[in-house]
């Protein structure tokens, strides 16, 4: 199958990019935008260079739909996806990590096949799934105990909800973002768990997945997502 034939088989979409000091990782995503078929929201909430790296690829590139906003004020994952949510008005939208743990064409892959579902979320815990790089198995052990804890709180059953690669029909998101309260990295729970709530399908998919080092999540983010995800399951 040549470029143009597989576009053909890609619906339009948008996907947000919420950056934050990738100045080191950025150029390696954008260069695959040059095979892409995309429109691109890049959020930044950093002090580095990261959004000068992408406003000259994008005047090197004008043909690739490239928007980027930015911030003074770290304000966390939930919120830079959101307002690239908001800004985004193709039928399709969804997000990926700036670190390249997932690649463009993995990402237009969960486009193309959502089909009949209003969401394909990446999975990395599924048969199927390929893990180049995998993390540490200290990490690993943690993920699978935090999707345990999600299923005790909010019965989501998806074996994982973290995975930063996921896609959706713009329609589904329109229905829950005005409900959305979270900021931090426990955003894709609460989204995954709203759009369930209204019943909108959302299929697991697995995918390939490469771990990067320095990863943006720390201890006091981790501490931080279980205590938002306490708040909402009492509030919510």
């Amino acid at each position: 199958m040549d470029q143009n034939e597989r576009y053909a088989h890609i619906p339009d979409y948008t996907l947000v990019i919420p950056a934050y000091n990738e100045e080191e990782r950025i150029g390696a995503v954008l260069e695959e935008l040059k095979s892409s078929c995309g429109r691109f929201i890049f959020i930044f909430d950093g002090d580095d260079r990261t959004p000068d790296i992408i406003l000259e690829f994008s005047r090197r590139n004008p043909g690739i739909p490239i928007h980027v906003e930015r911030h003074n004020k770290r304000r966390g994952k939930g919120k830079a996806i959101l307002e690239g949510f908001r800004i985004a008005n193709t039928p399709i939208v969804g997000f990926m990590d700036a670190d390249g743990s997932t690649s463009i064409r993995e990402m237009e892959r969960l486009v193309s096949e959502i089909n009949a579902h209003d969401a394909a979320i990446g999975s990395r815990w599924l048969p199927g799934s390929r893990l180049p790089r995998k993390q540490g198995f200290s990490r690993r052990i943690q993920s699978r105990i935090f999707n345990l804890i999600i299923r005790i709180l909010f019965g989501l059953s998806f074996k994982d909800t973290q995975c930063g690669a996921k896609v959706f029909k713009k329609s589904a998101i329109d229905a829950v973002i005005g409900d959305m309260v979270s900021s931090g990295f426990e955003f894709d729970v609460e989204l995954l768990w709203r759009l369930s709530r209204k019943g909108y399908a959302i299929w697991e998919v697995p995918i390939k997945w490469t771990n990067m080092s320095d990863s943006r999540v720390t201890r006091s983010d981790a501490g931080g997502m279980l205590a938002g995800l306490l708040k909402l399951r009492i509030h919510g």
